[in-house]
């Protein structure tokens, strides 16, 4: 029954780019034969970087006709971010071809994939290829040279191996750690015959008249997302009526509430705080409100960073910037917890020898205070540290709960996206006020005059202040990407 229903909640979730929703993939194919050198330059467009090029083109994004016929016409400017140079001297790349597909991705949104087919200008000696496009936006990045018919390449820092199939089939035993090839150099020995020059013929959408390489990769497009989501089909639909919304609220709050049980997302800040602090029930509802509501707000503010200022900031740069802030800030709160406990301790450690007291009243009576505090020695709990703690927690946005904000503002639905976003918050902060719950509970439990018990206790606040800065420490490598958790998980 537990398998069924993951799996059936998994089926719901919003399909995600395999790249990630903000990434721009890139690939460059040179086959050098005699005569010419053909290249193949493909961009692989996820959710969030299509509809910031929708937007600046001012197109509909439910019209990939448009955005096809557009993207077509802007090939010339992407092959002009390409700078090739043979033996230092500056080479023209000659526009030849480009195809343009469109395709669904997560919450109905679109992916744009552009093949751009040239010819290289090249006199002969040492090729060097860079990049400029979308240079520092995450992604697949490759480069492929390979020689044909007799036609040496040597000196190559690029592979021949085609690993993504021009981006239509990501290896999954790489996409943790993906090429970053942007540049590459290689030195052919019979080189082609300089092609004449020749105007640029006019950019056609006709797939039919593309070189055979580039029409077969450029048709396996649509594999590289997964599509049919509960949640984009009901905002794509023409009609949402009271009981469809209620699905899709359903829907959405189940969603949160899985969201905060994968990696991240507060929980077990919230359970290592707790643990080691005279928290209350009260205070559990409230770290876990608090990261709830920043977490929210955060998706917010960067949805209308992505509408207003996708020139200014790269939504793919403030996520990390706000990871490592959020780290940073919780190994500054653990640090402090763990100063304060471990002085806390060793107060309770000199107090723990007992003091022995004669009280004479004409009657003789003892008052032994071998008092040893073997109780926690928990900490209070602040206002300021529940907000700090909780802010820091819910500081990075989730991408999925952005994309299906995005979606919804494409698709003119904008109310709808944010009951959606509200319901999916609300989801999120049931299950870590729940967490925050069993907890404290389970903490009341613990037979503090066990044996074994009184050292794990009086050590509890200590360890659980360590907990929350190794968190933070792991969550700020994994913004910087000094931590990849693909390699860590397998």
């Amino acid at each position: 029954m537990r398998i069924a229903l993951l799996t059936l909640v998994m089926a719901a979730m919003a399909a995600a780019h395999p790249m990630g929703n903000f990434s721009v993939s890139h690939y460059a194919r040179f086959d050098v034969r005699p005569g010419a050198t053909e290249m193949t330059y493909a961009l692989d467009l996820a959710e969030i970087p299509t509809f910031e090029l929708t937007q600046a083109w001012k197109l509909d994004g439910r019209d990939p006709r448009a955005i096809e016929a557009r993207a077509i016409e802007n090939a010339p400017a992407w092959l002009a971010g390409l700078r090739v140079a043979a033996d230092g001297r500056p080479v023209k790349l000659r526009f030849t071809r480009a195809l343009a597909a469109v395709s669904e991705g997560a919450g109905a949104m679109p992916v744009l994939r552009v093949t751009i087919v040239a010819t290289l200008a090249a006199s002969n000696g040492r090729i060097q290829y860079d990049d400029t496009n979308y240079a520092t936006r995450a992604g697949w990045k490759e480069i492929v040279v390979q020689g044909h018919a007799g036609v040496k390449v040597d000196s190559s820092t690029a592979p021949v191996e085609d690993r993504s199939r021009a981006l239509t089939a990501y290896p999954t035993d790489a996409i943790a750690a993906p090429p970053q090839d942007l540049a590459a150099t290689f030195h052919i020995d019979a080189p082609p015959t300089i092609v004449a020059a020749a105007p640029p013929p006019t950019p056609t959408p006709t797939p039919s008249t593309a070189p055979t390489f580039a029409e077969q990769q450029q048709a396996k497009a649509p594999g590289t997302v997964v599509r049919g989501d509960f949640l984009s089909r009901m905002l794509g639909g023409r009609e949402i009526t009271f009981p469809l919304l209620a699905a899709g609220l359903c829907v959405a709050f189940g969603l949160g509430a899985m969201h905060a049980l994968s990696p991240g997302h507060g929980k077990t800040i919230v359970a290592a705080y707790l643990v080691g602090s005279r928290g209350t029930f009260k205070h559990a509802l409230f770290l876990g409100g608090m990261v709830t509501f920043t977490h929210t707000v955060s998706v917010f503010l960067l949805g209308l960073g992505v509408l207003f200022f996708q020139k200014y900031v790269a939504p793919e740069k403030v996520i990390p910037a706000l990871g490592a802030i959020s780290g940073l800030s919780i190994v500054a709160i653990g640090a402090m917890l763990l100063v304060e406990r471990t002085r806390r301790l060793a107060h309770e450690h000199a107090h723990a020898h007992g003091h022995h007291h004669h009280h004479h009243h004409g009657h003789n009576h003892h008052h032994h205070h071998g008092h040893s505090h073997s109780h926690v020695p928990e900490g209070p709990v602040t206002l300021a540290s529940l907000i700090a703690l909780g802010a820091s927690g819910g500081l990075v946005p989730c991408p999925s709960a952005l994309v299906l904000l995005l979606s919804a503002i494409a698709l003119g639905r904008t109310g709808i996206g944010l009951m959606l976003l509200a319901s999916f918050s609300a989801g999120l902060a049931l299950v870590l006020m729940g967490i925050g719950v069993v907890v404290l509970y389970a903490k009341s439990l613990l037979p503090s005059r066990a044996p074994f018990a009184s050292p794990a206790l009086r050590y509890a606040p200590v360890f659980s202040a360590v907990v929350v800065m190794v968190l933070g420490l792991v969550m700020t490598g994994v913004s910087i990407g000094w931590i990849q958790p693909g390699r860590m998980i397998g």
